[in-house]
């Protein structure tokens, strides 16, 4: 008779990792069948497999100085034209790529890795703890958008990894409020009381329990991030604060060449479309990924 309601207990407390499991096959049983998400996702596959192939291609150096073919426009011998010092825009184009990608995926993965335990800590625990860190949060959220990194890598100094630092500093909030609001959501339920019950620590409990339940939105916040992270950072290496030379980075491309832009017109304009493709693609993936966990396109609400 005493063993009804322990079994029944010990289903409730492993309810979420199976609905956890189910709701990943789910997302990418959806996404796959989703035409934006497979389209923009092949783009950005695409850009990555170039940039990290770049070396095998066959390409020209992209670092290679030729005062003779300086300000080439573009030809069968240099597809995007050539820069202010010789060098092969195509070859920058491809190589910069390299760095560029790991700026998106740097910054989000940073912001996920600081946000997300702030906020689940603050809406599990609540109280006191809870206000302290949302109000840690709403400090760098008073900030516009890119005055706060521009602040920071003032003062840290230019250089790619503290342009990266700062974007994702300015940005962790977002994904502390969207883990604090799962969090809120599930900590009165009863596999979260089944799993005190059986003894289950606060940080399995917060890792086992709550983090799947906000996975779904922190997927479809990063895939939006990743092409504003792109963007934002090339913004800071277009006034000099970003990359540095010799860095092969889009932003730092399109600064180089602005000088000579209204003559030269492609010196800026390939760097600046490299960034308009991987923010549109990864803009698309986001919105891609958020219609596909709709339950109106899935069919599948539960």
């Amino acid at each position: 008779m005493s063993a009804a309601p322990v079994q029944s207990q010990a289903t409730i407390a492993v309810q979420p990792q199976r609905a956890a499991a189910r709701g990943v096959r789910r997302v990418a049983s959806a996404c796959v069948l989703h035409p934006l998400v497979v389209g923009s996702a092949a783009v950005l596959v695409l850009l990555f497999a170039a940039g990290l192939l770049a070396p095998w291609l066959g390409l020209q150096s992209p670092t290679e100085i030729n005062f003779a073919d300086k300000l080439q426009p573009p030809s069968a011998a240099h597809w995007f034209g050539t820069g202010v010092l010789g060098h092969d825009l195509f070859a920058q184009v491809i190589y910069g790529a390299r760095t560029s990608l790991l700026i998106g995926v740097g910054v989000v993965t940073i912001s996920t890795f600081i946000g997300v335990p702030m906020g689940l800590v603050a809406g599990y625990a609540g109280g006191w703890l809870d206000s302290l860190l949302m109000r840690v949060s709403d400090v760098f959220l008073a900030f516009p958008p890119m005055l706060l990194p521009i602040l920071m890598v003032a003062l840290l100094g230019p250089g790619l990894e503290n342009a990266m630092a700062a974007v994702a500093v300015s940005w962790f909030p977002w994904y502390a409020r969207i883990a604090r609001a799962a969090a809120l959501g599930v900590k009165n339920e009863n596999f979260i009381t089944s799993a005190r019950a059986f003894g289950a620590g606060h940080a399995r409990i917060l890792t086992r329990h709550v983090l799947p339940n906000c996975l779904t939105p922190i997927i479809v916040q990063a895939s939006l991030d990743f092409g504003y992270a792109i963007l934002a950072t090339a913004s800071l290496s277009f006034i000099g604060l970003g990359a540095q030379p010799p860095t092969l980075e889009w932003g730092l491309m399109i600064a180089s060449g602005r000088s000579v832009f209204l003559e030269y017109w492609w010196t800026a304009t390939f760097p600046g479309l490299a960034i308009f493709v991987t923010v549109l693609a990864a803009n698309l993936l986001g919105d891609g990924v958020k219609d596909a966990l709709d339950p109106k396109f899935t069919g599948r609400g539960s």
